[in-house]
Order: C-alpha cells, then structure tokens, then sequence
C-alpha cells in the first residue's frame, strides 16, 4: 500500500494459529501497517462501525468465509448493503475453493478472493506474496468525494 496513506489491515481469521500466521508472514513481506484482529463477523463489522465513526484512516478487510456468529457471506452482504462501508475493499482469504462459493463472493462484492494452500509451506508462501501486493495497491482515501452518498 502507498507508503502515503494510513491503511490499517482487518484480519478476520477465527483461528488465532492462522491468524498469527498470517500476520507473521504479511510482515516478512515488509507490510508495516497496523492490523487489527477480530474472530467473527460480527466482530467485522463492530469494528467498521466504530472506525469509520471517527478516522482518517483507510480500512482494507481481509475475510475468512468460515466464521462463527456472521460468516463471510453475512459480512459481504451487510457491509455492501450500507453507505459507509460499501467501499472498503475485501480480500476473502479461505480455504474454500468451490467455484460457486468464488462466484457467490465476487457477487456479493469482494475485491480478490484467494483460496489458502493447505500446505504450511505453501501457505506461508502466498501470504508473503499478498503482502507483495498489498504493498503496491492504493486505495481510496477516506472522505474521497467520489464515494459519497448523492
């Protein structure tokens, strides 16, 4: 991500070993950014809900589909369903590669969906390369005037 834009990377992985994985690894990358984590959807979208109140700062939502209280389908739904979170990006990160589960994702609004190698290796190999990435994405700032409402 642009070195210039306060990005903080939501990870909602419920699986803190996966969770610590994930984060060790987009670090190793050279990902600097904050990231927070929560274990459920709803959890998601508390957190959208409270950022957005009162930040300058950017939100990019990486999402695991298979989680408890709301799962990654509710979230994608409820988040691209209000104003204020529809354009934050999603990267769905799970380990479903079912190509209608793809398809549901990307029509429900995700921005990239990556299916998580079951090997450890492998694994920890494609995060390294999402962190590669995420380092050159930009994203829209916050307040940008072409996401308000008309």
């Amino acid at each position: 991500m642009n070195e210039l834009q306060e990005v903080t990377i939501l990870l909602a992985e419920d699986d803190p070993g996966q969770a610590r994985l994930i984060e060790r690894n987009l670090r190793r990358s050279g990902i600097t950014n904050q990231i927070a984590k929560v274990s459920d959807g709803e959890q998601v979208l508390d957190y959208l809900s409270k950022r957005e109140a009162g930040t300058d700062a950017s939100v990019l939502l990486v999402l695991d589909l298979n989680m408890p209280v709301l799962d990654g389908y509710q979230v994608l739904e409820r988040m691209r369903s209000e104003h204020r979170t529809k354009h934050v990006p999603v990267i769905v990160l799970t380990t479903t590669d079912d190509e209608r589960e793809v398809a549901r994702c990307y029509e429900l609004g995700c921005n990239v969906y990556i299916t998580k190698p079951v090997d450890y290796r492998d694994f920890s190999q494609a995060i390294r390369r999402l962190g590669l990435f995420l380092s050159i994405v930009t994203l829209p700032q916050v307040g940008d005037s072409s996401h308000e409402q008309e």
